[in-house]
């Protein structure tokens, strides 16, 4: 394609300057066509057919006196900088008209292809007036995005020529991790803890930090009445506990090629991602520190361990952007670089595919020197088609091979996550939708009982 076709093929395609018929004036001139074919048939000559076309033209013409220059019409984008994956927005897009004619403008907005809106708008503009028009947007797909153009059509209120004009309006947008669930823990901790009608189990007696002393309830632990207070005041009162602040977490997350297997509404990085964050929000509120290694076959993020809720802000700007990368993960060199970088003795909370992780013989031999010193915790989604498999009833001998293979599966599960358990080690298999909340659940029930 020639560079002059290019150009006219972008003016149609909106994405070029230019000034293009509109439908009314294609119907116009079809008609007035039309006209001039039934003159021609009566025996008109063909000099009258050119002349009544050129009138029409220029007549038409004039329609483009009546509709304000580009320079008269300025655009401004409003647009929120951070995203959340799969999240509405509302974008506002301001039009200022400088000139005294009113115009109807068309607009599309140059968004990423991966982003889902609905265009064109098309909104009224009164001369000397400034307009806003809104439209949603979506982000399905994480990542950092630059926003460049805006396309604009805009006519006069005889509506037959159209100018078009692409504005440049440089904004970059992040989309990060859905943070719904972490909202919902910091708005209500202990109700979004909440799990089948019963509260979080309690911390071990006696275990933790001295909080305060308080008036005894019925069900307290009588070991932990304070007599002295209670002397004192004539009313028995009990010395309560909490966790110790300071720990360690550290968020192990897997980036391979399992980690990339969809779910209903994502797939299972996005899960871990979703989940990790909401367990960071957890252990900095508490006061512990909180560090993040992103891996695949190498590791690709690493944030080191720091407390406070900013460290959050840290983190997400760390992971916001990791991919799904095509490689198997390497298991051992994540954990030799979690062996230089982190001495302390910390939580190590991995986000993984189960069945990936549990094939790795020689992972269980290199665990036997890192549980001495840090305690270990697999967190992974729970693989339901699989559960269905083995759930399914036979109707014919297809029906009963697959049947089979899915409860060898869950068998060859069973004896390899019995065999990691005997050694020490931890291992949670949750549900797409409780993920986040039982990964809360563990990290808070391991502080509680003192384990770490």
């Amino acid at each position: 394609m020639t560079k002059l076709l290019k150009n006219l093929w972008d003016r149609f395609l909106f994405q070029d300057r230019g000034i293009v018929p509109t439908r009314k004036f294609l119907i116009g001139y079809a008609v007035i066509s039309l006209m001039v074919t039934l003159l021609t048939l009566g025996g008109s000559s063909w000099i009258s057919v050119i002349l009544i076309n050129i009138v029409f033209l220029l007549i038409s013409l004039v329609d483009v006196l009546f509709t304000p220059k580009r320079s008269q019409l300025v655009f401004k984008r409003n647009i929120t900088k951070q995203l959340e994956r799969g999240l509405p927005y509302e974008v506002a897009i301001e039009i200022e008209n400088h000139a005294t004619q009113n115009c109807h403008i068309v607009l599309i907005d140059g968004i990423p292809q991966s982003f889902r809106a609905n265009f064109p708008l098309e909104i009224e503009v009164p001369g000397s007036e400034k307009v806003t028009a809104t439209y949603d947007i979506v982000a399905p797909v994480r990542g950092l995005y630059p926003l460049e153009k805006l396309y604009a059509r805009f006519t006069s209120s005889l509506g037959l020529w159209q100018k078009q004009t692409a504005v440049t309006i440089v904004d970059e947008v992040k989309v990060i991790p859905d943070l719904t669930e972490t909202k919902k823990y910091l708005e209500d901790a202990q109700h979004y803890l909440m799990h089948e009608g019963m509260k979080v189990r309690k911390r071990k007696s006696g275990v933790g930090e001295f909080s305060q002393i308080r008036n005894y309830v019925v069900g307290d632990d009588p070991r932990k009445i304070n007599w002295r207070q209670t002397a004192k005041l004539q009313a028995v009162m009990t010395n309560e506990f909490e966790p110790e602040h300071g720990k360690h977490v550290m968020l192990l997350i897997d980036c391979g090629r399992m980690m990339g297997a969809e779910l209903k509404k994502s797939n299972r990085l996005e899960k871990a991602l979703e989940a990790s964050i909401t367990v960071a929000a957890a252990a900095l509120g508490n006061g512990d520190y909180v560090g993040v290694i992103a891996f695949s076959k190498q590791v690709s993020v690493f944030v080191p361990p720091d407390k406070g809720m900013a460290q959050l802000t840290k983190i997400l700007d760390a992971v916001y952007n990791v991919k799904v990368d095509a490689s198997e993960s390497n298991y051992l060199q994540a954990l030799n670089y979690l062996q230089a970088v982190q001495k302390k003795r910390s939580l190590i909370l991995l986000f993984s595919d189960m069945q990936t992780f549990l094939q790795e013989d020689r992972t269980l031999f290199y665990f036997e020197g890192i549980k001495k010193r840090h305690l270990f915790l697999l967190i992974t989604v729970q693989d339901e088609l699989l559960v269905e498999r083995a759930k399914t009833e036979i109707n014919d001998v297809n029906q009963a091979m697959i049947k089979g293979v899915a409860q060898q599966q869950i068998l060859y599960k069973k004896r390899q996550k019995a065999k990691w358990e005997k050694q020490g080690f931890l291992m949670v298999e949750a549900k797409e939708e409780r993920l986040a909340t039982d990964a809360v659940s563990q990290y808070i029930q391991i502080m509680n009982q003192g384990l770490l």
